[in-house]
């Protein structure tokens, strides 16, 4: 039986010319220049680039960066942002409905909790990429009476405009939820798992002592605060441990704060966002990478550290589940205590590390963005294909 083509240039041309797609749009909530950016931005950057590399002409709608131009081009595509956190939403709508966005043959419509609502005003092609289910997190994200809007509009408007509209998202896991807490059952969801950037691989200098990493935004719902006191309990008895945290948000003084109070301070860095090479080596370095988010579509950062070698202890949430490979590129658990021990057996046993390490390149390996950039186009030529 002969091997499937790999994802390439080339491949994505040709279905993009078979759809009749030469334009697209795609609709985000931020770019990945905002300082906030996070895994939803890379991966809306990164569908855009490889299609671009294709050849397409695409755009990407954003949110307004403080200090940054409305127009700036990357990697062979265009972005163009303007509105605020939530004036990006309808701004973004009436550009699109408007026609001054300019033509398009499909329309990628990205799901932030809040969505575009395209199905209630925009022809032709569409898809939306569901990226995780909110629910039970919007308190965590908004004052009190903004989160009820923003659970009403995922429980109950989001099924009703995209109840039979074309979806991706990231893991089955996520798609299980989308199907069984919004009850999208007549939709047409698929599955493209996030990739890894060929920049995060096996190398740099491992920490002769032992260093556990956190990476992520410092925001409520990604776990933080129960991550820091995880870490903490294991460290009691290992005394010569480090703890590094990767990332900037709204949380971190509180965070800051924890530290201290968990006695932390003379052990841990909070080193803030970092770029691309800084964020390798760090990878590279750390003996364990630690994630306690309550909620997560793709464990991006556990797929990247995994890349380079490095297992992870993560909460089993769905997206953790499909990111990590449970007993084999890293370990999934269940509450602050069992990630605790999980933490203390990894940094104890040199075997296990040395098991898991080899595990996580493995399973690493799996995930490039070409494969993931290839399945949303097809979902968006099917969708072309079934409205001719």
């Amino acid at each position: 039986m002969t091997a499937p083509e790999p994802a390439s240039p080339e491949r994505l041309a040709r279905l993009a010319e078979a759809g009749g797609i030469r334009r697209v749009h795609l609709l985000a909530w931020r770019d990945l220049d905002d300082p906030e950016a996070g895994g939803s931005e890379q991966h809306a950057s990164q569908l855009a680039r490889h299609w671009a590399g294709a050849g397409l002409d695409v755009t990407l709608h954003t949110g307004a960066v403080a200090g940054r131009p409305a127009r700036v081009e990357r990697d062979g595509f265009h972005v163009v942002r303007g509105g605020g956190h939530l004036s990006v939403f309808p701004r973004t709508v009436l550009w699109e409905w408007s026609g001054r966005a300019g033509p398009r043959d499909g329309l990628v419509d990205i799901f932030h909790g809040i969505t575009f609502f395209s199905p209630l005003w925009a022809r032709g092609p569409r898809v939306g990429f569901v990226h995780h289910v909110h629910l039970g997190t919007w308190p965590l994200r908004m004052p009190p009476g903004m989160a009820q809007l923003g659970h009403f509009q995922e429980r109950v408007l989001q099924p009703l405009v995209y109840r039979r509209a074309t979806l991706v998202t990231p893991s089955e896991a996520t798609r299980r939820e989308v199907i069984d807490k919004l009850g999208m059952r007549h939709a047409d969801i698929r599955v493209a798992p996030n990739g890894v950037d060929p920049r995060f691989r096996a190398g740099g200098t491992r920490s002769a002592a032992p260093l556990v990493l956190a990476v992520g935004r410092l925001v409520p719902h990604k776990g933080f605060d129960a991550a820091l006191r995880a870490i903490a309990t294991a460290c009691r008895e290992r005394p010569g441990t480090r703890v590094e945290v990767v990332g900037d948000g709204p949380a971190r003084p509180d965070l800051e704060r924890l530290a201290v109070d968990l006695g932390l301070a003379d052990r841990i860095t909070f080193r803030g966002r970092v770029d691309d090479a800084e964020l390798v080596a760090a990878y590279q370095r750390a003996w364990v990478v630690a994630n306690a988010s309550l909620q997560e579509g793709w464990g991006l950062t556990l797929t990247e550290a995994a890349a380079c070698g490095t297992p992870a202890v993560a909460t089993r949430i769905p997206g953790h589940t499909e990111a990590v490979a449970d007993g084999e590129s890293g370990l999934l658990v269940d509450g602050e205590a069992e990630m605790a021990a999980a933490l203390g057996r990894v940094l104890d046993d040199a075997g296990l590390r040395a098991r898991l390490a080899a595990g996580a390149t493995r399973h690493a390996a799996r995930f490039t963005w070409a494969a993931s950039a290839e399945t949303v186009l097809r979902a968006l030529v099917d969708d072309a294909a079934r409205r001719r």
